[in-house]
């Protein structure tokens, strides 16, 4: 039987329920991972095993960051997959499924020091964009991450013109960091939520309050795409 892991972050509890509740489905195991909420589940097809392993990290780059490296590190994940809600910035809109493109700290500022805002772009995983690009209805983007809940005109007018961003979150750009420097493909599929302006933080809580499904299904179709993708293999 060959085996993969695939790591799967999420950053609250809202978002993580959808996957409990598959967790419950496949008849999973739940547990932690050095003091956060884990679970995970295993798929099949032939002679190949696909266990998914969740984690709740908590909202923000830092709890995004350490829950990676502890998947990489003590689960020995073969891919990192991420999913969650974000806010749009250009040509998306609430409802929408996107797939990042590349991901970026676009709040990391030395500009007093003469720098340029933001950071380096970090490319999603070319395989496993062109899979869940590949899913009905999931669009493509460039994301952009922060440390902060959007809903500033001027900085998300900023953020547009400076980094070409599709939408922003508060994880993606640590995640991804974390699995280049680890050699781990990373991909991260997220919905927006809101319009990150003055009216997100109604439109973000109903959504997220909601905890549907749907973002969960979408990625559990594509860890499917991945289970059945030679080239992975």
């Amino acid at each position: 039987m060959k085996k993969k892991t695939i790591g799967l972050v999420f950053a609250d509890e809202m978002e993580y329920l959808p996957f409990l509740r598959l967790v419950d489905r496949y008849a999973g195991e739940k547990g932690d991972c050095r003091g956060l909420r884990a679970a995970s589940f295993t798929l099949t097809a032939g002679d190949r095993s696909l266990c998914l392993r969740g984690v709740e990290c908590g909202i923000g780059k830092v709890c995004a960051a350490a829950a990676t490296a502890y998947l990489i590190a003590d689960e020995k994940v073969d891919l990192i997959l991420n999913a969650g809600l974000s806010g749009a910035i250009s040509g998306v809109r609430r409802g929408d499924f996107v797939v990042g493109t590349s991901f970026r700290e676009c709040d990391f500022d030395l500009t007093p020091l003469g720098r340029p805002l933001g950071k380096e772009a970090v490319e999603a995983a070319p395989a496993l964009l062109a899979l869940a690009a590949s899913l009905p209805d999931v669009r493509t983007g460039a994301f952009g991450t922060g440390d902060l809940f959007l809903t500033d005109p001027a900085t998300k007018t900023q953020y547009k013109k400076l980094f070409s961003i599709t939408a922003f979150d508060m994880e993606t750009a640590a995640i991804a960091l974390v699995c280049k420097q680890n050699g781990v493909p990373f991909c991260s599929l997220r919905q927006i939520s809101d319009g990150a302006d003055d009216c997100s933080v109604e439109d973000y809580t109903e959504m997220n309050d909601r905890a549907e499904d749907a973002l969960c299904l979408c990625l559990l179709a594509l860890c499917e795409k991945i289970l059945a993708e030679d080239a992975l293999w």
